[in-house]
């Protein structure tokens, strides 16, 4: 799988925010994380300069490099960074490094600037190209939870995306207690493949929180001939699974007519045969009528599939799903 299918663990989305820069003269550091794709507005000024969509430091007159610290949204195993430089064309950075480090509790500006902190380098310095989509892929195994983004000299850069696999801590959410959203990003879970995300990406069906609109869910495009639509779940863990919410909030004249939930325990397995027609799926929830625009909870409805570490939703014939919660307990 190609690193930028995986979860973009510093998406301002899911908490990740750029904490502490050296120098942010000509934008703010802030920009760095935006959700959005950056943006070109000709003729607009500030009173310090060209306003640009990214995170500009001044130009450097001195020896050095200028820098950022981004604590990530989701902590995890980096495998790919995209550092996008678009529209910057006259004063893009010369090259990057990136560095990660781990932390179990929320460090102060003070800690994370300490000349302490056992920073590791993840990306050795990097040429960059201006205006273009920068991609490197990370070779690190350890969770981190927070990067140091270095530019050399000095520069803009207009978004930072940082995929990964999501590593939650487990021991954490075992001592919470209760049923555990095994489905769901933060705790590790993955949509691996989709039969079609035209109008809205499948990895927004397990993201936290509810949806801000229509764009916010996981919407296929109309199928004109036989069929339904689908999406297959890597779990964060295996478990039993022992409640469901299926949640079409904003999705009113184009929600699916129905859904079902498959399971199958495919630990080791590679991620093609799940789509293998002779892979075996036990069914979860049966094929059940859905309502517009309403958060729908099936507990009684459910059958039992043993462990899972892999589901598959389906949607009849097609349409948009806002958000979809699996809440279950770990597997032994």
């Amino acid at each position: 799988m190609n690193f930028t299918e995986l979860i973009d663990l510093a998406s301002e989305r899911l908490g990740g925010a750029v904490l502490v820069a050296n120098d942010d003269f000509f934008a703010p550091k802030e920009n760095l994380l935006k959700p959005s794709a950056p943006v070109f507005v000709e003729g607009k000024y500030t009173d310090r300069g060209k306003w640009m969509d990214g995170w500009e430091t001044r130009r450097r007159r001195a020896p050095g490099f200028d820098w950022c610290i981004i604590r990530l949204g989701l902590p995890g195993i980096v495998r790919g960074v995209v550092v996008d430089t678009s529209f910057f064309r006259g004063n893009y950075p010369e090259h990057c490094s990136i560095d990660g480090a781990t932390f179990s509790n929320l460090p102060t500006e003070a800690e994370l600037t300490s000349d302490t902190v056992p920073w590791i380098p993840l990306l050795p310095e990097m040429p960059l190209a201006g205006d273009s989509q920068n991609s490197f892929p990370i070779q690190y195994e350890e969770r981190v939870t927070h990067l140091r983004f270095k530019i050399l000299p000095d520069g803009g850069v207009a978004r930072l995306r940082v995929y990964g696999e999501v590593v939650p801590d487990w021991e954490q959410l075992k001592r919470a207690g209760g049923y555990i959203d095994l489905a769901a990003a933060e705790n590790g879970a993955l949509v691996l493949s989709c039969s079609d995300m035209f109008f809205g990406h499948r990895h927004n069906l397990i993201m936290p929180g509810r949806a801000a609109n229509m764009s916010d869910g996981w919407e296929t495009k109309r199928r004109r001939g036989p069929g339904h639509d689908w999406v297959i779940i890597k779990l964060g863990r295996p478990g039993e699974i022992r409640r469901v919410e299926v949640d079409t909030s904003h999705f009113k004249g184009n929600f699916p007519e129905s859904c079902s939930l498959e399971a199958c325990n495919a630990t080791g397995l590679p991620t093609e045969s799940l789509t293998d027609l002779s892979t075996p799926w036990t069914t979860i929830l049966p094929r059940t009528r859905l309502q517009a625009h309403t958060r729908q909870y099936f507990d009684q409805e459910l059958l039992d599939a043993g462990v899972a570490s892999h589901l598959r939703f389906s949607i009849f014939p097609d349409g948009g799903v806002s958000r979809l919660r699996v809440y279950g307990t770990l597997a032994e």
